[in-house]
């Protein structure tokens, strides 16, 4: 295995997701928020699930974002 190949390829990955996900995130938020689906709201629950079918991945990541 080629680590830098690996590593460079990981990173690209994982900034396509940041992107695509923060994009995809504050689209749903504005959403919610014109809709007034957010009122009396501090903050949303978000889960982030990443798998590799391949690999027997499943990794999840809880959190919440604060929309106050």
């Amino acid at each position: 295995m080629d680590e830098d190949t690996f590593n460079m390829d990981l990173r690209k990955f994982l900034k396509r997701v940041g992107v695509t996900s923060q994009r995809e995130i504050e689209t749903a938020v504005r959403a919610a928020h014109a809709a007034g689906r957010l009122a009396g709201k501090k903050d949303v629950a978000v889960k982030m699930t990443l798998t590799i079918d391949s690999l027997g991945l499943r990794h999840e990541v809880n959190d919440k974002i604060s929309v106050a």
